[in-house]
């Protein structure tokens, strides 16, 4: 069995199970209530509403209220410097459809469970487990900074070390070569 129902100006098709979206009602989360505005319920038996059908009902169950990804409007006039940028966000109701009785008596249930979301909850757990790891990451950095500057000073030590081997070196290379020179001269 099926129905069309009426919200917000507009008309949805639904099934028992089925889980829309529609412009924000004023429900608290988690709330079962019932839609009067059904134009027509099909199935077995049509009933057709001149304009609603009487004795209809759908009953649903709030499971989400939150707002809808950001949209972007942007205006602009060519060639006249009119350029308009904003964004949107609309805020809409999930409901979850539980039964729907038609005027008859004949009433679709589904044996699904609600699966009712807390929008604010769970950003706020997102926000802490973000805070959390920042900290972890903090002290993480801490501790290998530590070691890094440690690996620091080792590496400056054995560099400075084959620094100065490097210059006696040389110096002892030179000073010999210098003498040599000198004996040479001296000789002759």
């Amino acid at each position: 069995m099926y129905a069309i129902i009426r919200t917000g100006g507009k008309q949805y098709k639904v099934q028992a199970g089925d889980v829309l979206q529609v412009d924000k009602l004023e429900q608290k989360l988690g709330a079962e209530f019932e839609i009067n505005e059904i134009l027509m319920v099909g199935g077995e038996s049509t009933h057709v509403g001149q304009p609603l059908v009487k004795g209809a009902k759908v009953t649903v169950v709030v499971t989400k209220q939150a707002k809808t990804r950001k949209q972007i409007v942007f205006k602009k006039k060519r060639r006249q410097g009119y350029r308009k940028f904003a964004t949107h966000k609309q805020e809409f109701t999930e409901l979850f459809v539980k039964a729907i009785t038609s005027p008859d008596g004949k009433v679709a249930k589904t044996e699904d469970k609600a699966n009712v979301v807390d929008v604010t909850a769970v950003r706020a757990e997102k926000a802490q487990a973000r805070v959390a790891a920042r900290k972890e990451r903090a002290n993480d950095k801490g501790t290998t900074e530590v070691v890094k500057k440690a690996a620091k000073k080792v590496a400056k030590k054995k560099v400075a070390k084959k620094v100065v081997k490097k210059t006696a070196k040389k110096a002892t290379k030179t000073g010999a070569k210098k003498k040599a020179a000198k004996k040479t001269s001296k000789k002759a």
